[in-house]
């Protein structure tokens, strides 16, 4: 009694090692890119917010003492937003989210944590530096920035 078995029945109806494979290492890059986005979403628009600011207060010193003009940078406390004006343009910003604006230090000023500062940035930048903190949750981030070379630090954390 002999029996042969036909091969040719088995070959169509599965996947080969090969094609899991593939399939696995695809998903798994999918996910290692896809999933961190996810952890720290909440973070990541505080610290956009962050990074949104300084690049503001930088532009404004830069035009300001490009143009050799007077520019005004708003902050607002009470509704979150800050903007500035000056040489004929005028620009406003809102925080995203639930991030908002928790204080501001300014040495003129003192520090704030409502009301709205106006800070003047003349031909030659501003007087003096400006530190903001931004809370969404448990998460902080400061602004500071400096007012000799008109650039902005963002730092994690409450920092003065």
């Amino acid at each position: 009694m002999t029996r042969t078995i036909s091969d040719s029945s088995n070959y169509g109806s599965g996947f080969t090692l090969i094609e899991l494979i593939v399939v696995i290492f695809i998903l798994s890059i999918a996910s290692a890119l896809i999933i961190p986005s996810f952890m720290d979403a909440g973070e990541g628009s505080l610290k956009a917010d962050a990074k949104r600011i300084g690049s503001a207060l930088r532009y404004v010193y830069d035009e300001s003492v490009s143009k050799k003009k007077v520019y005004l940078f708003n902050i607002n406390l009470d509704d979150d937003s800050y903007g500035f004006t000056g040489h004929g343009e005028s620009r406003s910003f809102s925080l995203k989210d639930d991030v908002y604006l928790k204080d501001i230090l300014i040495p003129s000023f003192g520090a704030r944590s409502e009301g709205e500062v106006t800070v003047k940035f003349g031909p030659l930048g501003t007087e003096e530096p400006i530190i903001l903190h931004l809370s969404k949750g448990k998460n902080e981030y400061t602004v500071i920035f400096n007012d000799i070379n008109g650039r902005a630090g963002i730092y994690e954390g409450y920092k003065l």
